[in-house]
């Protein structure tokens, strides 16, 4: 599939994913799920994404959100990286989850929490002393 659509999805989603994840998502398509793959690149990261209206980074705290109080795991563990990537520090991701938790329920927090920690560990990220010398 090559479209000017799909070629802004496939540049705006290796940027905020990196291209090892998406390279290897599109590879591992099958004749089952490729036209799937080609839609998620086409439309979420192309038509979405690659808008241009919302800065990245703006996108990135809607997904974290929406993904965190739908209870999506994996795809929230994926953006997280992704929110790093566009530019969130660590205390802009703390208070998007503090936020997640009021308005989503202290299960959706713990839970975002959780999975925000793992993705640290994953990172080697210590966040355990990012409040000393205040």
């Amino acid at each position: 599939m090559s479209s000017d659509q799909f070629e802004r999805g496939l540049k705006c989603r290796k940027e905020v994913l990196g291209e090892a994840y998406v390279e290897a998502s599109l590879s591992k398509a099958d004749d089952f799920n490729r036209d799937f793959q080609e839609i998620v690149t086409e439309y979420c990261w192309g038509g979405t994404w690659g808008r241009g209206v919302l800065s990245k980074r703006d996108r990135s705290i809607l997904n974290l959100g929406m993904l965190a109080g739908l209870g999506k795991s994996q795809e929230f563990k994926l953006h997280f990286r992704g929110a790093m990537t566009n530019g969130l520090s660590i205390e802009d991701l703390r208070e998007i989850l503090i936020q997640v938790a009021v308005y989503c329920g202290i299960p959706a927090g713990i839970e975002a929490f959780r999975l925000a920690r793992e993705v640290f560990a994953d990172l080697d990220i210590d966040v355990s002393n990012m409040d000393e010398g205040k």
